[in-house]
């Protein structure tokens, strides 16, 4: 009797099993028809990757149901984006995270999103979408990710009022950082954002400082009222945000988030001493700044360009390289800062367009060729070191140089900064040689005989024995520019 009991138990317990797995076979297979039919996918890679859990952009489960899907930023295999509405989002029943954050989609927002029952993370920002945010998603809390946060408040109205319509979410987007942040937090550390609390102004906003509960200070860059009404700086912050968030160097600043509630504002590290054009017309902090600092700011800034320019696929081209967007922290080292009108480089484009920067910093040719390119960069860069060894911007001098005229033959040591004594060692002195060479020769009125600033880099990098024929009170600017 025993025995049939026994022999019962183990038949009904394999139906039971061989149901759950049948169940689990038709879910997957239908995640996977889901996903492939809504041509987010390019159907090669699809093809070529048959298990769609094996997608570099699908996370499953144990049990191979689709919990995550998370495109990562820049190129990856398989990804084309496309309409939201494409994706039948209902035989995705165990989705848990939903990241598509600037994934190159578009359309309307669809109503099967609010029916994701298991659904804790929602990125939609930085995509082409319209529609309204479906009522049913409530405000989500902070989450782990990694070593990172996503903080995702989406605030639906109630059932009598009309739903949030709106084309990137009420969003409030944190990563990259080692700490809590709440949206109350920072509006509650600026009073508001309070003008006691602003430190400048960028190419677009205004710049504010605040201090977090645990102590942490970020900057924040918020847009004002009227500059959301106007699309050009509306335009310069979601690129700024779009570039930040893909691309992490130790001489750019770190942005830590975006807020795209009623308020608009980038979340940054805060960079203790401000900008570098500060510094340099402040007497005392000029004199802190002494020729090895300056050598080092030069060089931090020339790795980040670098960086930019032959690191990043896509490369980025800054556009507006100066010495106000150049921080310095507590310890007089580099970032480089605002990124408004920073844009990829597209090899399969012209790149025309519109002249943009900061006068005195601008490539000559831009005004007659309007093509943008990595040389354009170089020469910003050309100017912001002579200006750093200089101690003001060398605009007269530049303009002798673009004449061609006799009196750019000025003296070395009359050329740089006065407040500072000459440098007495052997070396340091080698290295402002070598850096207002360098200067010099990024200001080339030839583009295509700038250096790149890979080369820049390498060269500060060098090590190189002190090479100096004379002292510098006998070379001249035109012997460095030869």
């Amino acid at each position: 009797m025993a025995s049939f009991f026994a022999i019962c138990f183990l038949i009904i317990t394999t139906a039971i099993l061989l149901t759950i797995a049948a169940s689990q076979t038709v879910t997957a297979n239908s995640e996977a028809e889901a996903l492939k039919s809504s041509g987010w996918w390019s159907s090669h890679y699809t093809k070529s990757v048959s298990d769609h859990c094996k997608w570099a952009t699908i996370t499953c489960d144990v049990g191979g149901n689709v919990v995550e899907i998370a495109p990562a930023p820049g190129p990856f295999a398989g990804w084309l984006g496309g309409r939201l509405g494409e994706l039948n989002f209902l035989a995705l029943p165990h989705l848990l995270r939903l990241n598509l954050g600037s994934a190159g989609l578009n359309g309307t927002i669809p109503a099967q999103i609010g029916a994701l029952s298991k659904l804790t993370i929602l990125d939609m920002s930085f995509n082409s979408l319209v529609g309204a945010i479906p009522a049913q998603l409530v405000l989500f809390g902070l989450l782990f990710l990694g070593g990172g946060f996503f903080l995702l408040k989406i605030k639906a109205k109630k059932s009598n009022q009309e739903p949030l319509a709106t084309s990137e979410g009420d969003i409030f987007k944190i990563w990259n950082f080692n700490g809590k942040i709440a949206y109350e937090d920072i509006v509650k550390a600026t009073e508001d954002f309070d003008i006691r609390y602003c430190i400048g102004t960028g190419g677009y906003g205004s710049v504010y400082r605040a201090e977090l509960p645990n102590g942490r200070v970020v900057a924040l860059k918020k847009l004002h009222r009227l500059e959301r009404e106007n699309p050009t700086y509306n335009k310069c912050f979601m690129n700024e945000a779009d570039i930040l968030q893909g691309i992490r160097h130790q001489n750019i600043v770190r942005l830590f988030g975006t807020a795209c509630t009623t308020r608009m504002f980038l979340i940054y590290e805060y960079v203790e001493r401000g900008s570098l054009f500060c510094i340099l017309r402040d007497e005392n902090e000029a004199g802190e700044l002494d020729w090895v600092k300056r050598k080092n700011v030069v060089k931090g800034v020339a790795h980040a360009l670098s960086y930019m320019h032959h690191d990043c696929n896509p490369p980025i081209l800054h556009r507006d390289v100066s010495s106000n967007n150049i921080l310095l922290d507590s310890k007089l080292k580099a970032r480089l800062a605002d990124f408004g009108l920073a844009r990829l480089l597209d090899p399969h484009s012209s790149n025309q367009t519109q002249i943009a920067g900061t006068r005195g910093y601008i490539a000559p040719e831009l005004a007659y060729t309007m093509v943008v390119n990595e040389k354009c960069d170089v020469y910003s860069f050309g100017v912001v070191a002579l200006e750093t060894m200089c101690g003001s911007h060398a605009g007269e001098f530049i303009n002798c140089m673009a004449r061609k005229s006799g009196e750019n033959d000025v003296i070395l040591q009359g050329f740089i900064d006065r407040r500072l004594s000459p440098p007495a060692n052997i070396m340091v002195a080698s290295d402002v040689i070598r850096i207002v060479s360098i200067g010099l020769a990024c200001l080339n009125p030839n583009p295509k005989s700038r250096p790149s600033m890979k080369q820049v880099s390498q060269e500060l990098l060098v090590c190189r024995p002190p090479k100096i024929p004379r002292p510098l009170n006998t070379i001249s600017m035109l012997e460095l520019m030869n």
